[in-house]
């Protein structure tokens, strides 16, 4: 009688065994896509951009840098990696990141007044240039740039 008991127990407790992993794996999964790990920036045309802001009302971030800047490859590794200013940027901000000397670049940063870098660009859903911040910065002062652009529109 003991043996059967033992091993009916064994026979419920063993499929659990089996579940408990996939079960902790979805959680972290989902804990994963909860917490935003880096900035979201979109690709694609400026012209673009600026009609998604329109269309959302949503202000726009940009990010002008050139393939050799020291500070621009920092603010890429560390500062747009920082998980509160990636949650604050991706609530609030579209986010644009444009290299500065190929494409439309050359022809942005003229029209833009951009000639040291990284800078970042804050423009209202209408397009207008609201502020700009020259350097690198850290998340948080990046997000206190990110909320004072938006009381100049």
């Amino acid at each position: 009688m003991k043996y059967i008991k033992i091993c009916l127990s064994s026979f419920l407790i063993i499929p659990f065994c089996w579940l408990l992993p996939i079960k902790l794996a979805a959680q972290m999964k989902e804990k994963a896509m909860t917490t935003e790990s880096e900035i979201r920036f979109t690709e694609g045309k400026w012209k673009d951009v600026m009609t998604r802001a329109k269309k959302s009302g949503q202000y726009i971030f940009v990010d002008a840098y050139t393939s050799w800047c020291a500070p621009c490859k920092l603010l890429k590794s560390r500062t747009f990696k920082e998980t509160h200013a990636a949650s604050y940027y991706n609530t609030n901000y579209i986010n644009y990141r444009i290299d500065m000397e190929k494409g439309e670049g050359p022809k942005l940063a003229e029209k833009w007044q951009v000639s040291a870098y990284p800078t970042l660009l804050f423009f209202s859903p209408e397009g207008k240039l609201l502020m700009r911040q020259v350097g690198f910065v850290t998340g948080d002062k990046l997000i206190d740039f990110g909320k004072q652009a938006k009381t100049k529109s």
